[in-house]
């Protein structure tokens, strides 16, 4: 697959490295006679909004100069609930041609959008299907070192995995940028590039009004710690906390939507925003799943673990290619079911069914790999494959190549190839924009 989220080779879903709009698919680009849009990498790094994206390796097996990119095609031309692309780190192997646009971060189908333009003022980003557009940049002015505490601050209640009441103070905010820990977690302690799902109520001090938060549409945000992909009030205050923290966040205009502010979320010109977070989980680039596997059943690859390492996948002998989708649950994960829409954080192993013969696994290039599922982003196999499962599954997906690339040659992948993958899903939510 080929996707921007977690490093990438020869693969058969569609993505790329974090904060490359334009990484490839594990396997390549999906067949099709799509129209994209070529931008060299000198024009996309002009697109770093609040943060630089994490530096990007060459692609697998090239040197010199950087091949320009694919940000966007008009392949698979399926409506889907995000902005349609994947965020992936700048390690990220050959994940394709993405949906959408750059820097923008849309919180599915709320109508809600929490994102990065360029520093020009220009807007670049793509909406959810049925949210509504926003013409609001954040400021340029330079956003200020985060403090702990600030003369003012406001009040918080209730317990960490609810949404919170936020008690605003009489007086204005003071213009600091505060992330203030009001519980801690027993949990790993979150470091920049850590892979994230934090859920959070927020408020504008400015006006006093809610502002429609993650608790309200059930599902946390997932994205990299540090990445820039967010705004300053996300992004830049998790590193440092534990998984479990509740984080009180004062954000001024330059923290947040700046002098434009949000006519989405109802933020006004140079408003205040107070968010409450809560880190539910955190995931480091290079993380896998662990625990007893079970057997596949009777005519699937065998698979063995190597941790860190790209699985071991033993095709059956002799067995004919099957004509349909098959699965396997080798770990049971406990998290919720995957619904179409959904961002989803995996480590993946790909294997021709043939003969067993690697073509790409994210676990070689030390990067987690995200998409979104149901929108066409990856092959059918995996979209079919992957939805319904739990969080915290690793499954294993041997799929006909009527579900994967056909006709279609891709590198280390010859046409009308049966593909095998083992897939650890590591996390799952509300995405953000830039991938």
């Amino acid at each position: 697959m080929t996707e921007n989220t977690s490093g990438q080779g020869a693969g058969t879903a569609s993505g790329g490295a974090a904060g490359d709009p334009a990484a490839s698919r594990p396997g390549g680009p999906l067949p099709g006679n799509g129209e994209s849009i070529v931008v060299p990498p000198s024009v996309l790094a002009q697109q770093a909004g609040w943060g630089q994206d994490p530096p990007r390796q060459a692609p697998s097996g090239g040197q010199g100069e950087q091949a320009p990119q694919v940000f966007a095609s008009t392949v698979r031309k399926k409506e889907i609930d995000e902005s349609g692309y994947d965020e992936n780190p700048g390690s990220a192997g050959k994940l394709g041609v993405i949906l959408g646009t750059v820097l923008a971060v849309l919180l599915v189908g709320s109508g809600v959008t929490l994102y990065l333009t360029d520093k020009s003022g220009s807007s670049s980003g793509s909406q959810a299907a049925d949210s509504t557009p926003t013409s609001a940049a954040p400021t340029t002015d330079p956003v200020p070192p985060v403090k702990d505490s600030a003369k003012v601050l406001p009040t918080v209640s209730g317990d960490f995995g609810k949404k919170a009441t936020i008690d605003l103070p009489t007086e204005a905010a003071d213009g600091s940028f505060v992330a203030k820990q009001l519980t801690e977690g027993d949990g790993p302690k979150v470091e920049k590039g850590n892979w994230v799902s934090v859920d959070f109520t927020a408020k504008d001090w400015t006006t006093g009004k809610d502002i429609q938060g993650t608790y309200e549409k059930g599902k946390p945000q997932l994205y990299q710690a540090g990445a820039g992909q967010l705004i300053p009030a996300l992004d830049s205050v998790v590193a440092g906390h534990k998984v479990g923290s509740r984080v009180l966040v004062v954000a001024p205009p330059a923290a947040a939507f700046g002098a434009q502010g949000n006519s989405s979320m109802g933020v006004g010109a140079k408003d205040n925003l107070v968010f409450v977070l809560d880190i539910r989980q955190a995931n480091a680039p290079d993380a896998t799943l662990s625990g007893d596997m079970a057997e596949p059943p009777a005519g699937m690859p065998k698979v063995k673990d190597n941790g860190r390492k790209a699985a071991d996948i033993t095709p059956v002998p002799g067995a004919p290619d099957p004509t349909e989708l098959k699965s396997a649950v080798l770990i049971q994960g406990k998290g919720h079911k995957i619904e179409a829409g959904e961002k989803v954080l995996v480590q993946y192993t790909g294997v021709l069914y043939k003969d067993g013969k690697k073509f790409d696994s994210s676990l070689d290039h030390g990067q987690a790999f995200s998409f979104v599922t149901g929108g066409g982003n990856v092959i059918e196999g995996w979209d079919k494959g992957v939805i319904g499962q739990n969080v915290g599954s690793r499954i294993e997906l041997v799929i006909p190549a009527s579900l994967g690339y056909k006709d279609k040659a891709m590198p280390s992948i010859p046409a009308n190839s049966t593909l095998v993958f083992v897939i650890d899903i590591l996390d799952a939510g509300v995405g953000a924009a830039d991938n």
